[in-house]
């Protein structure tokens, strides 16, 4: 998720399409937040693993 983020949000800075960098943002923001949540051992959305 954090990956595709920051390519919608290169592509929305080079394109001036803003609407693609501010899902880029968004993405990058709630990739990070489930980065961390997972890292600390916490289960999200009921799961520890989301495979």
């Amino acid at each position: 998720m954090i990956i595709l983020g920051l390519i919608l949000l290169i592509i929305g800075i080079v394109a001036h399409i803003s609407i693609l960098t501010t899902i880029g943002v968004i993405l990058i923001i709630v990739g990070a937040v489930l980065w961390i949540l997972g890292a600390t051992g916490r289960a999200v959305g009921g799961r520890k693993h989301y495979w």
